[in-house]
């Protein structure tokens, strides 16, 4: 449908209207009691009420420990510019800002370095549910470095809807590949959604302190616990020293290259698509100015099944860079049920204006853990398909891995 003419300021509770009868008849299941992650089974009571629908039925591979995967709906835009609805609706934006429209029905190509808006398929109803929800990019989508986040119609700021605003009503994705042309079509999962219930899910410094004595959050490249630096989170630091025989310490992806398809897995050769970088002297690395980087944390985090992590910018007043697109760490990461030492943090990195140096140990960003409502009746690992599970410096799962796993 094409986007239509809509005066902007409406209300976008009453324009949402009809997108959820059945939800409106549903009698109301308890709220449970505290503060936290909706995990997977709360998830699926979310889908049972009606207070997440889509135009095709949410298949249970969506559902991950702690977030609901979100696919590309079959319409989708080629914008002017970005924007934020404010009072308005999503259509009626596009009725000035829209170029061109794409049918993802069938398989349709992103240009790099432009604009695009995707109707998802998921549709939200919050009324009455006391939630707030964040969204985020897919790990495979940040290290393609395809910038993409949620937008909806009202609201104030990308990726989040706060908890008094009661949504009901689509889900949109900007998308913008950055590197690559992608191809995408409809049932993608490029973002994924968490949904947070009370004030006190995230943990104090206090907190994660108590958490890193009790479930050792991170550990060292052997193995051994590393008590955890914590300081507005655990922080984190860049590893340029190399793990493995062939000396690779980070990639840079290449301009003008051909397109990736996002649906596909290992179809790519890493040379077509990367330069490898190897040990430099001083295990120093100079960023240069609109160049996109694949590095790895030093350390190996530790994400326990009763929480949850997201990693933020150390300091994001430094603003020479942008480190990792996609933040959100499920249940089990590097931990799985106790019995793995760890998983690295591979870094999506992004310079600037101008160039900028990092070095080996520099800390670069940081975790901020939360509690989850009740433990998942799921976690990240091998068993539920999860692909980075135990990772080092790992590209996305588009590109053929070398023997012995990696790129």
């Amino acid at each position: 449908m094409a986007p239509d003419g809509a005066a902007e300021d409406v209300d976008v509770t009453d324009r949402a209207a009809g997108l959820f009868p059945e939800s409106a008849r549903k009698q109301e299941r308890p709220a449970a009691s505290g503060s936290g992650v909706l995990p997977s089974q709360a998830i699926r009571r979310l889908i049972d009420d009606g207070r997440i629908r889509a135009s095709e039925p949410v298949t249970d591979s969506q559902i991950q420990p702690a977030s609901l995967d979100l696919r590309l709906g079959t319409r989708a835009y080629r914008l002017q510019a970005s924007f934020l609805p404010g009072n308005a609706t999503i259509e009626s934006k596009l009725a000035h800002l829209a170029m061109a429209e794409l049918d993802l029905s069938k398989p349709a190509v992103l240009e790099r370095g432009c604009v695009y808006l995707a109707r998802l398929m998921e549709e939200l109803d919050l009324r009455g549910a006391a939630l707030e929800a964040k969204a985020n990019p897919k790990s495979t989508t940040g290290r393609l470095d395809v910038f993409t986040r949620l937008i909806v119609d009202g609201g104030s700021e990308f990726e989040r809807i706060a908890r008094g605003k009661a949504y009901r009503g689509p889900l949109y994705a900007e998308i913008m590949p950055r590197t690559f042309p992608v191809m995408v079509r409809a049932g993608l999962s490029l973002s994924q959604i968490r949904f947070i219930r009370g004030r006190a899910a995230e943990l104090t410094d206090n907190g994660m302190k108590t958490l890193d004595e009790n479930a050792e959050l991170l550990c060292s490249d052997d193995g051994n616990s590393s008590k955890a630096n914590i300081r507005d989170g655990v922080e984190l630091s860049v590893s340029l020293r190399c793990n493995g025989a062939d000396g690779i310490v980070a990639y840079r992806g290449r301009k003008n290259t051909r397109l990736v398809d996002l649906g596909q897995v290992a179809a790519y050769d890493v040379d077509q698509f990367w330069d490898p970088i190897r040990r430099c002297p001083g295990d120093r690395l100079i960023l240069d100015p609109g160049d996109f980087y694949i590095l790895v944390s030093r350390e190996r985090v530790r994400v326990p099944p009763d929480h949850a992590a997201e990693m933020v910018p150390f300091d994001p007043s430094v603003g020479e860079f942008r480190i990792h697109y996609a933040g959100f760490f499920d249940p089990g990461f590097g931990y799985g049920s106790g019995e793995i030492r760890g998983t690295r943090a591979v870094l999506e990195v992004r310079a600037h204006e101008v160039p900028f140096v990092i070095e080996h140990g520099q800390v670069v960003g940081r975790l901020i853990y939360s509690r989850m409502l009740e433990a998942p009746d799921k976690v990240y690992g091998q068993a539920i398909g999860s692909s980075y599970q135990r990772q080092e410096l790992a590209l996305s799962k588009q590109f053929r891995r070398a023997a012995g796993g990696e790129p």
